[in-house]
């Protein structure tokens, strides 16, 4: 099959006329926008919020909604004080507690009435005395630790520890061996008046730690607002790790180019694309998040990726007058045809525009695919990205022509002599590679592929969906936060991994309705037999053993009461702040408290829960609180036993939201990426055929690439799932820069192999330099504080180069079959 005249069309032709007849407007309208840009990019600042990573369109995030109010969201900090000696029962550490208690609860990000401590007082203990039923606060009043002249009493500590028993707390907010307690701090939940700095959040709890840490005393905090905290301090790495991303960049393409003006204008144009998106990032209204620094290195990469193939194009022009192919003898004859800067820079824009515009193009959409994910985080990184490609078109594809028709080399001799030994060197490496475009080499390489990508799919398909590790997988395991996260859950039955499955039902349920309250307490029975459960906390639970003492503490009575009096009097002494019920006892949490959070035991547990929906019909779409309020208030004598067990809030609730949003999303987004890819290719080549050629490469890449996650034990989630879109959206240029020469070369009258051959003398050096930049650069983030930055810097370093392999490997195989199956081929032979 042939294709079309490869010759520039109007578009391209009247695009050089404008760029190049302006040249000087040209330069003074870029320099003009990249101050602008820069002012605008250094009042950027860094925009972490718990919403934003969230899914609020998800059924169980509209649960979390709807209750965020009344039960308080998924962002709680924990912080524990523990005493070094293992023992918590002296006064000075009774005294730190109660000022950390303090200091937490002043924080003006805290909401006071849902903080937990032994000195706050909603923390108190029930027990059974002879006239019935007594309680009171676990710390009692008259013990002052902070008093002057105060002094405690072994009787006092003696005291505590049996209400802290009574209260049922050990595990919670005590420490199972006695060693330390807990201050439980919900935030304030975010809102359009209310918005949360995570950054400064983190500071003042690290500035809480720092304070009363001593000899005696270590602080651990956990918590969604610490980690955004611990990721933001470690983002800053970047800047590093940036720079010396953009010191090896230079000194590969100095290598590459032997040439300072070359490589510095490559990297120049690179930063200019950075400077712009960051600045359109301010002028769009957004923040940086710290889960999407690295989005600007990524741009960088781009525009690096881009920028090299135009001085590629330019030196051959400048040293050959044309495309690099032929013997050194043929190609220093024709070294008279070399053209001045100028005249390079002109053709060098006519003929990478097309290819380099459709090759950026099918980067933003494939970018814009990311949009479809219902996160604001996730849209935030897409159109960063989307934004940055799109500048690139100008910075790579008109900036930089128009500073290499300025730039004028020296000793252009010398360099050309280099520039053959370049060309010339891999002559039978590539001479090898063209002989894979033989029709029998070509089928086995096809057939090769398929089974290689049949056995990488199913490999693949064992990724997990979200956290795969122990631990926040964002941070290494060594990390202050992961060993706090280890230490809390050894001291404490209770971390911070909490589920609230919310029950609906009719108003007044729990004092008037048994079979709702025997529901539930079934419900809770189910769920403590689920593996991975730790403990569940309702009020049926806590109903009962109120119930057993108003009957002399009897166990036999711990059951719940049919009579809806006794039920009455076993329930209503529950405030709202218990956070077991709301005001009309319309809604009645269950807290299901997990081992962890790994995607295996987010999945078992939420499988349990509907499970049991389906078994007992305990679930309908939407607010059935709402539905049975409003038949209440139409008849008062309307009563209802039905219950709807709505998924769900905390912070378990919310990774199960955003695992189930990543695992609905994550074909999708690779389907669109693959149509870009295709449609733009398509478009640009004008054969459906060879837009395939271009794409299969990079559809085999991918699924090694969820292979390599499955045996480096990363979890598909949302950060992942964009470094795999990102991948392919870099990936598809070493294949549409390599067809288009070949395409070239094709329509001049040669062969496959021939084209193939010419097209990795000309471009593959650019090519493997290209891949070894891009990979260098992101392989230094193996080294970073973050762990998420070095699973991002592993995966993306071996997308780089594995699609580099793959585009050289496969694309003259498929495109034997595909262009040109009949083809008579002696070239190969020759050679």
């Amino acid at each position: 099959m042939s294709l079309p005249n490869a010759q520039p069309g109007p578009f391209a032709r009247f695009a050089e006329k404008i760029v190049f007849g302006n040249r000087p407007l040209v330069l003074i309208v870029f320099t003009a926008i990249t101050v602008a840009m820069l002012y605008f990019a250094m009042q950027l600042e860094v925009d972490a919020g718990f919403k934003k990573q969230v899914p609020l369109q998800h059924e169980y995030m509209q649960t979390f909604q709807d209750y965020e109010a009344e039960f308080g969201g998924a962002n709680r900090v924990l912080v524990a004080v523990i005493a070094k000696d293992g023992d918590m029962f002296d006064q000075e550490f009774m005294k730190t507690l109660e000022n950390v208690t303090n200091d937490v609860i002043n924080l003006d990000s805290t909401d006071d009435a849902r903080s937990r401590s032994l000195f706050t007082p909603n923390v108190r203990f029930i027990e059974v005395v002879e006239d019935g039923l007594s309680g009171g606060n676990v710390i009692p009043q008259t013990f002052t630790p902070n008093v002057e002249g105060f002094q405690s009493t072994p009787e006092d500590f003696q005291a505590i520890r049996g209400n802290i028993v009574k209260a049922n707390i050990v595990g919670r907010l005590v420490a199972k061996d006695w060693s330390g307690a807990m201050i439980w701090a919900d935030l304030i939940p975010e809102s359009d008046v209310n918005k949360v700095d995570y950054q400064e959040v983190a500071a003042q709890f690290e500035a809480i730690r720092t304070k009363y840490e001593d000899e005696n005393h270590t602080v651990h905090i956990i918590g969604f607002a610490k980690v955004v905290g611990d990721i933001s301090d470690g983002a800053r790495s970047v800047i590093k790790f940036f720079a010396v991303t953009i010191a090896f960049t230079w000194l590969l393409l100095f290598l590459y180019s032997t040439s300072v003006k070359l490589a510095s204008l490559t990297v120049a144009a690179a930063l200019v694309s950075v400077v712009w998106m960051l600045g359109a990032l301010k002028l769009m209204g957004f923040g940086i998040d710290p889960m999407n620094m690295l989005t600007p290195f990524l741009i960088f990469a781009i525009a690096v990726s881009h920028g090299e193939q135009m001085i590629n194009r330019f030196r051959g022009e400048i040293f050959f007058g044309g495309l690099e192919e032929g013997t050194v003898e043929e190609l220093r004859a024709r070294a008279k045809d070399a053209v001045d800067p100028l005249e390079a820079a002109r053709l060098s824009f006519r003929m990478l525009l097309v290819p380099g515009t459709v090759a950026l193009i099918a980067g933003c959409i494939g970018f814009g695919a990311i949009m479809v994910i219902p996160i604001d985080m996730v849209r935030e990184l897409a159109i960063t990205a989307t934004v940055g490609v799109a500048l690139t078109i100008l910075t790579d594809l008109v900036l930089l022509p128009v500073l290499l028709s300025y730039t004028r080399l020296r000793n252009i001799d010398r360099k050309r002599e280099f520039r053959l030994r370049q060309l010339t060197r891999f002559d039978k490496i590539w001479a090898a590679l063209s002989r894979l475009s033989k029709p029998g080499p070509a089928a086995a390489v096809i057939l090769i592929g398929l089974v290689v990508w049949f056995f990488a799919w199913q490999h693949g398909n064992k990724v997990m969906i979200g956290d795969a590790q122990k631990g926040v997988a964002e941070l290494r395991p060594d990390a202050r936060y992961n060993q706090d996260a280890v230490l809390i859950a050894e001291r404490f039955a209770l971390g911070v991994d909490i589920m609230n499955v919310i029950a609906e039902a009719a108003p007044s349920a729990c004092t008037t309705s048994f079979a709702a309250m025997e529901t539930i307490d079934r419900f809770a029975w189910h769920m403590e037999n689920v593996e991975g459960v730790e403990q569940v906390i309702t009020l049926p639970a806590a109903a009962k053993i109120v119930n057993a003492g108003w009957n002399d503490g009897s166990v036999r009575w711990r059951v719940l009461p049919r009579d809806p009096d006794t039920l009455r009097q076993a329930t209503q002494s529950f405030e709202t702040d218990s956070g077991l019920l709301n005001a009309d006892c319309s809604a009645i949490p269950i807290t299901i408290f997990t081992s962890d959070h790994q995607a295996t035991t987010i999945d078992r547990v939420v499988a349990a829960v509907k499970e049991f929906r389906e078994a007992n019909d305990a679930y309908v779409p939407g607010n059935l609180r709402l539905q049975l309020a409003e038949q209440a208030a139409e008849n008062p004598e309307f009563t209802s036993d039905q219950v709807n067990l709505r998924l769900a809030t905390g912070n378990v609730g919310v990774a199960a939201a955003t695992n189930d949003t990543v695992r609905e999303s994550e074909h999708m987004i690779l389907m669109l990426l693959y149509a870009a890819v295709f449609v733009m290719c398509w478009i640009s080549f004008k054969n459906p055929l060879a837009a395939l050629c271009v794409l299969a490469p990079l559809v085999l890449v991918t699924e090694l690439g969820h292979s390599l996650m499955v045996e480096l034990d990363i979890g598909m989630k949302v950060n992942t799932l964009c470094v795999v879109a990102l991948g392919v959206g870099i990936g598809v240029d070493y294949g549409i820069y390599i067809f288009a020469r070949m395409r070239e070369s094709m329509l001049q009258g040669r062969t496959v192999a021939e084209s193939y051959f010419v097209a990795l003398k000309t471009t593959g050096i650019a090519i493997f330099y290209t891949a070894l930049t891009l990979a260098v650069g992101v392989a230094m983030w193996i080294f970073s504080d973050l762990k998420f930055q070095a699973d991002m810097g592993i995966m993306l370093t071996f997308m780089f180069v594995v699609n580099m392999v793959a585009a050289i490997i496969f694309l003259p195989a498929l495109c034997r079959w595909l262009l040109r199956p009949r083809e008579k081929d002696d070239w190969v032979a020759k050679l």
